[in-house]
This record gives C-alpha cells, structure tokens and sequence, in this order.
C-alpha cells in the first residue's frame, strides 16, 4: 500500500485514475487526425493560432480580478464569464504560454468547452503578461513551480468543489514542475492535471526553436514581444542587465542568458534550461496527469518526448502523430479548435469520477 492506495501494475496511469477511465469507457489515447488540406506542424501550428480562432463561437468574455503576491507585486486572474454555471461546478485553472494571455487562440477555445460544460474557468496571467508591467524585478519563467503551488494554493482555498489545472506549453512545463516536487502532497491541491504542447525537455526545444525555419518565424515573432517588455523592465531597474547586448540577440538562447536566468536565480541558459525542465519530474507525479504532445510539434522534437518507462504510474502520455504546437484543428474547412479542450477536459473530469 502507497498512501493509502494499492500497488498498480499499469505504467500508464495511476490505479484510481486508470480504473475511473475503464469504468467510464474512456479511451486512454486521443488519436487526433488533422484535416486533410492542413498539412504539416507548421501549417497546423500557424493555422490554428492566426485563421482558426477566427471562426470560433463569438461572445467569450471575462472579468479581471488582481490577487497580491507574497512578494508584494500582483497577478492579473481573469475569469470566465456565463450565465450557465452549475451548483458545485468545477473549476478549470488554465495557465498559458509563452507570452500568451486569455486572448490566446486556446485560452478561447477552453472557454468554450468550459462554457458548455457549465464549470469555472479561471486564468491567471504570469507577470507581466496581462498588459500590465509587473513591479518587480522578475518575469516568468518555464520553472516557475513556485508561483503555480501559490495560485493553486489560493484557488483551493476558496473553491470546495473538484477542480483542475491545464497547463500551455511553457505553462505545462511550470505546472509539471510543481506535480513532481510535490508529490502526493499535490492531491491536496488539485484533482488532476494536463499539460498541452508543453517542451518538457528546454534545452531540446530551445535549441529546435533558434534554428532555420523556427528561427527565422517563430523565435523572431516570440523576441518582437519579449525584448521591448525587457527594456520596460530595465527602465524600471536602471542596470538591470545590458540593453545592447539584449538587442543584438536572435536567440532565445541569447536572451534566456541575458535576461530571464539571471533574472530568476539561474547561472545562465544552460543551468535554466537543465533546472526548468519538467521531464525528469514526471517519474515523481503522484496525482491524475495528461500530457499530450504531438509528435510534429515544430517547437518540440519528438524525440525528446517522455517515455512510458520515464514516467510514473500516474502519468498518462497522449503523442498524436500530428496537431503542431497546440494546433489540433478539427472539422470541415475552415475548421474548429474544440477538439483539443473537449478530449483534455473529458480525461480530467474521468479520472476524478
């Protein structure tokens, strides 16, 4: 007996969670297909960030609360807004990506799956990211464990019913962090958890990103926003790294070394990304956990995925051969984005029963 709970046999899933997915008839894959006229990680990855969400259901919209932090500065937390919540709902926290928002194509789309449901939906912003300068002199990061153990922490405390925590990419990796230093004292917190598209393995990701195609698009168009909210920092903090050696670099790598691992305590880029990184973590997961990746994902080599054999019994691993970085468009042209929430909302509501 482990805490309570007998030993399970299972590699993919802890024994409560594995049997709720059994009894439920829930398939412990999702098999997601992308259309046929969308083909490529990239193309599923641009599609879905820039045309699809466009032809999403309209009407989403939110109310901003601002929470202080223990260290004096705030966090922006938006929360969805509909008139359809159900008595003792549960609620979703969904944590974004790199330089993401509520506005981000997903955020909308887990909106509306949330929405239909009849459950909460609660967003916080890490710092800096809600369109409002943070007043400290720190950011986010991949690692940021800490800062998810303390919203979580305040959102239990005000919410008795089930709820659950999603995690976008860098948000993933954050949120897979604080599972594995935890533990089963996370059950405390939460009663499951996902990671979507998340690069589990920093260096390995970052490296894909600063090279050709990925660099020329994707690390130019995430820098376009990361270095002028750099240089406010500096402007808060007179001397806080050097703004001309910030302008000089077309690398996350570069930038990493200059201003987010000094920044957050790390000796430089390689320290942050060995540390950060969430996947030597997931051996320790002692609570429901999905991650979904695709395996064409541009930002995240397929192999440097976790392993059945690299992850505990709790974690569940859903590696579609397609879908981009949180791409996953389905339907008819010019298609939908509620494929992905549907299946990551359904698993984490399963696993609960």
């Amino acid at each position: 007996m482990e805490n309570g709970r007998a030993p399970c046999q299972s590699r993919h899933l802890g024994c409560a969670a594995r049997a709720a997915l059994i009894v439920s008839g829930f398939a412990l894959s999702w098999n997601y297909k992308a259309p046929w006229w969308l083909p490529g990680g990239n193309l599923q990855t641009i599609y879905a960030a820039k045309v699809a969400r466009q032809h999403q259901p309209t009407g989403i919209q939110w109310s901003r609360e601002r929470w202080t932090a223990p260290d004096g500065d705030f966090i922006d937390v938006d929360w969805l807004i509909h008139p359809f919540v159900q008595k003792d709902a549960p609620l979703l926290v969904l944590f974004h990506g790199l330089e993401g928002s509520s506005n981000s194509h997903y955020a909308q789309a887990f909106a509306g799956e949330v929405q239909q449901r009849g459950w909460r939906l609660a967003m916080p912003h890490f710092r800096g990211c809600s369109g409002e300068l943070n007043l400290s002199p720190r950011a986010y990061h991949s690692g940021d464990h800490e800062e998810i153990g303390w919203l979580l922490s305040k959102f239990r405390k005000t919410h008795d019913a089930a709820m659950y925590a999603v995690g976008i990419s860098l948000g993933g990796n954050a949120l897979m962090r604080w599972a594995g230093e935890q533990g089963h004292a996370a059950s405390a917190e939460i009663d499951g958890i996902a990671s979507v598209c998340s690069p589990l393995d920093l260096a390995a990701s970052g490296h894909a990103i600063d090279r050709g195609f990925n660099k020329r698009v994707y690390a130019r168009m995430f820098l376009a926003s990361m270095k002028p909210r750099a240089l406010q920092k500096l402007n808060q903090f007179p001397g806080l790294f050097d703004p001309h050696a910030l302008m000089r670099v077309d690398t996350l790598y570069g930038f990493d070394n200059i201003f987010t691992a000094p920044l957050h305590g790390f000796k430089d880029t390689n320290d942050y990304w060995s540390r950060a990184s969430a996947k030597r973590d997931l051996a320790s997961v002692r609570v429901p956990a999905l991650v979904l990746n695709a395996r064409n994902d541009p930002f995240i080599p397929a192999s440097s995925l976790p392993k059945f054999e690299e992850v505990s019994d709790w974690v569940q691993l859903w590696q579609p051969n397609a879908g981009g970085h949180v791409g996953f468009t389905g339907g008819t042209f010019p298609g939908h984005l509620s494929d992905m929430p549907k299946a990551v909302v359904e698993w984490l509501k399963q696993v609960s029963i």
